[in-house]
């Protein structure tokens, strides 16, 4: 089945509330009503990310509101030093409580955490800023700072709207941009992490959806350049969804979407090995080298979610939309494997 490209604005539930008009697209064509939602608050899956890359550092902001489990991430990593700095924020029952935006264009997230202050918010022309004041972030040192992320010029977004077989209530409505310039400074403690046009990216991802009572999640996303050449990112993953009509695969040149089908991640079963990437049109072959991993494990009652995050490089080659060959290397970014069950 080919996959579907949606070229105007449609809506992604009817007024019962039942996902529909499945497929992908390069704008934000499919809309998002959550006030027709018929399934329970505690089964409903909220998320943004971001991830911000320098030569020195990757820097990671989560917010996810799982329903029963709610959790605010953030992690330093030194890819010098091979350090990492994490601190999570735990959130039991959740149920909305972070309040993130219904709109992945729009909006604002404000999070007040005892003393600690996280804003991230959407301006206009596309650009996004990041701002960060916590006091007490790591063996007493203080994170603090801004970033703004500014999307190169015409870029395109993968948005993707999937079902799962025999769900008839559960959908995933997803955004994946990774190709955000990144531009600001980091302080942590007496180190500054520092972001600049041609040394500093962002990569955003944004998932809404009704979740199945289990899922199985393999995701990977990247952004740089290579050498001198242009402006590169992609993002790659599946689960348990139906992606037929629609995967969440793609590669992206100066903001230009590349549509690719299916992607297979093979993964070895040791730690901090290659892992390896293709996919069923052959268009896309990648290594992916780990620096850093780290392992979460939340369990309360019946919820359970298992994930595995490795952080490094991506190296390898592409075929274009126009039949053209495009080889990186060194394109920094991450993986994870992610099991969750309620």
């Amino acid at each position: 089945m080919p996959q579907t490209e949606k070229t105007a604005p449609v809506p992604i539930l009817d007024e019962s509330g039942k996902p529909w008009n499945f497929g992908w697209a390069r704008s934000p064509f499919f809309l998002y009503d959550p006030a027709l939602l018929r399934a329970p608050r505690r089964r409903i899956n909220e998320g943004d990310r971001y991830i911000l890359l320098s030569p020195t550092h990757t820097v990671l902001f989560e917010m996810l509101d799982d329903g029963y489990l709610g959790y605010l991430l953030m992690s330093v990593l030194s890819l010098k030093e091979r350090k990492r700095s994490t601190q999570t924020y735990m959130t039991p029952f959740s149920l909305g409580c972070f309040e993130l935006p219904r709109d992945s264009g729009s909006g604002s997230i404000k999070i007040s955490q005892r003393e600690s202050l996280l804003n991230f918010a959407a301006m206009e022309g596309g650009a996004r800023i990041i701002k960060v004041d916590i006091p007490k972030f790591s063996h007493n040192r203080s994170l603090r700072g801004e970033v703004v992320l500014s999307p190169p010029e015409g870029a395109e977004s993968l948005y993707t709207h999937m079902p799962w077989r025999g769900k008839g209530d559960a959908f995933c409505y997803s955004r994946h941009s990774p190709w955000y310039f990144a531009e600001g400074v980091i302080q942590l403690g007496a180190s500054e992490l520092i972001f600049t046009r041609g040394k500093g990216w962002g990569i955003f991802d944004w998932t809404r959806g009704v979740r199945p009572r289990k899922d199985l999640c393999f995701w990977a996303a990247g952004c740089g350049q290579s050498g001198n050449g242009p402006h590169a990112g992609f993002s790659v993953g599946y689960s348990l969804a139906d992606s037929a009509l629609g995967t969440e695969n793609a590669f992206f040149l100066d903001g230009k979407l590349h549509k690719l089908d299916q992607v297979s991640f093979h993964i070895p079963s040791g730690r901090l090995l290659p892992w390896r990437f293709t996919s069923n049109d052959n268009r896309l072959e990648m290594i992916f080298t780990p620096s850093q991993e780290r392992d979460e494990n939340h369990q309360m009652f019946f919820y359970s979610l298992k994930r595995r995050q490795i952080f490094g490089a991506f190296s390898g080659k592409v075929i274009l939309d126009d039949g053209s060959e495009f080889a990186f290397e060194n394109i920094a970014g991450m993986a994870e494997r992610r099991k969750s069950r309620l």
